[in-house]
């Protein structure tokens, strides 16, 4: 069973580590250079812990740590939507397994409203997965930036 877990100010440690590693894995689709430090430099990190319209998310099945989501309210076009789903992923060992799809319904079903979701249109996975587990929600689909997508539907 999927669980999600509010990342706590004791846990900025452990999502900033797990980001890091995805952050990496983004680099297949992204530009994205190391600092000096060897770390991917991302701007909005601690505002996760001091905007109180942001919310990151550990994703667990049953007990297992299996990934996580963030998400704020900011629309890619100007809109006000509810939730932007900003960063997700489950780790590769769980994956093929349709954990992203029960974590993403879970989300969905804890934090109704409108949404935004954005993926690369060269991450096939990343696209395949959204664009399934949304049709139930009828989204529009938008072009934005080069290879970029954005679904927008309500749930």
């Amino acid at each position: 069973m999927i669980r999600l877990e509010t990342v706590r100010q004791e846990d900025k440690a452990l999502l900033w580590n797990l980001h890091q590693k995805y952050l990496y894995e983004m680099t297949n689709y992204y530009g994205n250079e190391m600092d000096a430090q060897g770390n991917y430099q991302y701007g909005y990190f601690d505002a996760y812990f001091t905007e109180p319209e942001r919310t990151a998310l550990l994703i667990y099945e049953d007990t297992t740590l299996i990934g996580f989501a963030m998400l704020n309210p900011y629309s890619y076009f100007g809109a006000h939507p509810d939730h932007v789903l900003a960063e997700f992923t489950v780790f590769p060992r769980y994956r093929r397994r349709h954990l992203g799809r029960a974590a993403a319904e879970r989300i969905f079903r804890t934090y109704p409203g409108s949404w935004e979701i954005k993926y690369n249109e060269k991450n096939a996975k990343a696209k395949a997965l959204w664009t399934s587990v949304t049709a139930p929600h009828h989204p529009a689909k938008r072009p934005y930036c080069e290879n970029e997508t954005v679904l927008t539907f309500t749930v």
